[in-house]
């Protein structure tokens, strides 16, 4: 049975793949989440959701793609879980950095 993770107070995502990469030290996740008749979730809400079900630092959570599919509310997500803030350096590129650590100052902005 899939793991289920609740994004938000509107969405619920199914982790379809979930593999740990022992070389370079993170977990890699897919999920899918079906918002059928609401919006995609923003990229700083699923990282928040996401580092909270997993219980790690917001810091070590990079939402690597965001792919929703033209008229089915269906969204598939790819993340990445670092061991440490310092691997995720190392291996995920400036523009995912970037666009993650935006997404995070977007939502503490929100709230």
């Amino acid at each position: 049975m899939a793991k289920v993770i609740k994004i938000g107070d509107e969405y619920q995502g199914e982790v379809v793949n979930e593999k740990y990469n022992p070389l370079i030290k993170r977990l890699e996740l897919d999920i899918r989440i079906a918002h059928i008749g609401k919006g995609t979730p923003s990229r700083g809400i699923l990282r928040k959701a996401i580092a909270e079900a997993y219980n790690v630092d917001i810091e070590k959570v990079y939402v690597r793609k965001i792919e929703s599919e033209f008229g089915w509310g269906v969204t598939r997500v790819e993340v990445h879980i670092y061991d440490s803030p310092d691997r995720a350096k190392l291996f995920e590129p400036e523009y995912v950095i970037k666009r993650n650590e935006y997404a995070t100052q977007a939502l503490s902005l929100q709230q």
